[in-house]
C-alpha cells in the first residue's frame, strides 16, 4: 500500500524545520548508505547525530504522533529518527531497495523496516526533476509538509534534479503488523468505520460492533 498523507507539517512547521536544517552543515549522502546504495546515491544529507538533525527530527516525530492518517495506515511500533537529505542539480538516487534492518550507529536502537516515508520539505514548483518513483508507478512530487508512505520492500528511485533543490526528511517505520496485506486490510476497515461513524455517530450499535471486530483483529495480529 502506498499512501500520500497531506499536511503532516503545517506551513509554520515546514518553515521552522527548514530554518534549522538550511543553516546546518551537510555531508555526502553515502554516510548512511549500504554498499549497493552507495553506487546509485548522489546527494547530501545532515549528519545523523547532528544537533540540527535531532532538533528537526523531533518536530517531525511530534507531528507524526498527531497525524491520525499516519497512525491508522502504519500502526507504528517504532520509527527510525528522521534523517534529512538534499538533492541539487545533477543529484539523483538510482533504483535501490532499503535495508531490511536499520541500526542507529552508536546505540542499540534497531528496527525492521516495514515502511519507508518521504516527507517533502520543498515546494514542487521550486525544483525540476526529483520525482520519487516507486516500482513502476508514476513519479511523485508532493507539496511541502506532505508525506509519502510506501512499502520498504519496493524498488524505488529519485529522478535527477535539473533545477533548484529537492529537500526532504526520510525515515522508516516498524509496524505492529508485519504483514503488509493485513495492515492494508486493517486500514481499510478502520477507514470504513470512521466514515460510517461520521454519518451515524460513534454510539451507533453497528459502529460499536465493527470497532470491536477491528480491535480483535488488531489484537490477534499485533507484535509488540
Amino acid at each position: 500500500m502506498m499512501l500520500a498523507i497531506p499536511d503532516v507539517l503545517s506551513a509554520v512547521e515546514v518553515t521552522r524545520v527548514r530554518a534549522i536544517i538550511d543553516a546546518a552543515d551537510w555531508v555526502d549522502g553515502n554516510a548512511t548508505s549500504g554498499g549497493q546504495s552507495a553506487l546509485a546515491k548522489h546527494n547530501v544529507q545532515l549528519p545523523e547525530a547532528s544537533a540540527a538533525a535531532r532538533e528537526a527530527g523531533d518536530i517531525v516525530l511530534d507531528a507524526l504522533g498527531r497525524t491520525p492518517l499516519f497512525v491508522a495506515a502504519a500502526l507504528p511500533l517504532r520509527v527510525y529518527p528522521p534523517l534529512f537529505n538534499r538533492y541539487g542539480i545533477g543529484h539523483a538516487f538510482g533504483t535501490h531497495v532499503d535495508n531490511a534492518i536499520r541500526i542507529r550507529r552508536g546505540s542499540d536502537f534497531r528496527i525492521r523496516t516495514d515502511l519507508s516515508a518521504t516527507l517533502f520539505l520543498a515546494d514542487p514548483d521550486s525544483y525540476d526533476g526529483g520525482e520519487l518513483v516507486v516500482e513502476d508507478r508514476p513519479g511523485i512530487k508532493l507539496p511541502a509538509g506532505h508525506m509519502l508512505l510506501y512499502p520498504a520492500s519496493t524498488l524505488h528511485r529519485v529522478e535527477p534534479v535539473t533545477r533548484g533543490q529537492r529537500i526532504a526528511s526520510f525515515f522508516w517505520v516498524q509496524s505492529m503488523i508485519r504483514s503488509g496485506d493485513d495492515r492494508a486490510t486493517l486500514f481499510e476497515l478502520d477507514t470504513a468505520i470512521q466514515s460510517l461513524a461520521a454519518e451515524r455517530g460513534q454510539g451507533d450499535p453497528d459502529i460499536i460492533r465493527l470497532t470491536n471486530v477491528y480491535h480483535n483483529l488488531l489484537r490477534r495480529s499485533a507484535e509488540l
